[in-house]
């Protein structure tokens, strides 16, 4: 089966199409960050117009990447939600429009779930089952994946999401947008050790999360530190960088470890736009090695948000013979556990 995928949930839009014989066949992304830069973060209006004027042309691009037609297709997916309503509406509206026109069978992805299944998309893909931490911009969670559609979820952030403690402590240090990673870079010519940054929720038991403490720690200890109406010198921005980064990381490190142990599980997936960070993979891979466990995830292109992730998750559900009706689906909010799964798994899902 050859599928389009199409994503438009927030800040980036992608296109893509894969063949369930053959694998990703092309796939085009384009990122807004220049347009939201001076805003300091994405402004939902802005963000569908831009989907507006980029969506068709990167579907022209991909298709003729793919040595394919829109004849050629056998379905399309898109991103239902969860996102920003105007944003999802466009690839929505997209994606039915061609669908309806070609006749051919239209569904709406949940967007946590193309992340969630995003490593697949590699050559060495995990097998059911595993636990999956989802961790992003806006979410924070552990999931036990027993096979597409069958997800229960472990724990998650009660307050910010760990992308999102990112970004508020970047802002708190005057970063440019997106800050995220700007502080994840500077983490790296920081000393780590230099301040004591606590594990939030670390020393009770369960799987929750909470990384609004931690935000508020780095504030303190940025005040206590800046001089007149200035932030501190650039190694104490380093060291605190370092230091938050480590915290979180920890803290993620040690829930996806007693996630493991309560489900007796060894194989854990990490995707969303945080699962790229470089010493989050590596703390996971050593401490995981220890226990004889494995950890998989996307390359760092499919780790953001993509086309190549929607494609795929909505061409297993496809063949599963699922399709919406004719109607434009946007489910702003949609919890990823509400899915169902496939009344029959598709033969070449791994």
């Amino acid at each position: 089966m050859l599928v389009l995928g199409v994503e438009t949930s927030c800040d980036e839009t992608g296109v893509a199409v894969y063949d369930s014989d053959r694998g990703l066949l092309a796939h085009n992304l384009y990122s807004q960050v220049k347009l939201h830069a001076e805003y300091g973060g994405v402004v939902p209006e802005l963000a569908s117009r831009d989907h507006v004027r980029k969506i068709l042309p990167m579907l022209d691009q991909v298709l003729a990447a793919a040595d394919i037609g829109t004849a050629d297709l056998d379905g399309i997916a898109y991103t239902a939600g969860p996102g920003l309503m105007g944003a999802l509406m466009v690839g929505g509206a997209a994606a039915t429009a061609l669908g309806y026109a070609l006749g051919i069978p239209v569904l709406g992805v949940h967007h946590m779930e193309g992340h969630l299944l995003a490593p697949m998309l590699e050559d060495n893909p995990p097998a059911f089952p595993f636990v999956a931490l989802l961790v992003s911009g806006g979410h924070t969670q552990l999931v036990s994946v027993a096979a597409i559609g069958e997800y229960e979820l472990l724990g998650e952030s009660i307050d910010d999401a760990a992308g999102e403690a990112f970004d508020k402590t970047a802002k708190l240090l005057d970063l440019d947008y997106p800050g995220g990673p700007r502080l994840a870079a500077m983490a790296e010519r920081g000393t780590i050790e230099r301040f004591s940054f606590p594990r939030p929720m670390t020393d009770r038991p369960g799987l929750e999360f909470s990384f609004s403490g931690l935000k508020t720690f780095t504030r303190n200890l940025i005040e206590k530190h800046r001089g007149d109406d200035v932030l501190p010198d650039e190694q104490t921005m380093l060291d605190i960088c370092a230091g938050f980064q480590e915290a979180v990381v920890d803290t993620l490190v040690i829930k996806c470890r007693r996630a493991l142990q309560q489900t007796a599980m060894q194989r854990l997936v990490i995707a969303g736009g945080v699962s790229a960070n470089t010493r989050l993979r590596t703390k996971l891979e050593e401490a995981l090695a220890k226990e004889g466990a494995e950890v998989y995830y996307a390359r760092h292109e499919f780790c953001t948000d993509n086309g190549a992730m929607i494609a795929y998750a909505g061409c297993q559900r496809l063949l599963a013979g699922e399709k919406n009706e004719l109607v434009i689906s946007a489910t702003p909010r949609w919890p990823l556990d509400q899915l169902t799964q496939p009344q029959s798994q598709p033969q070449d899902a791994i």
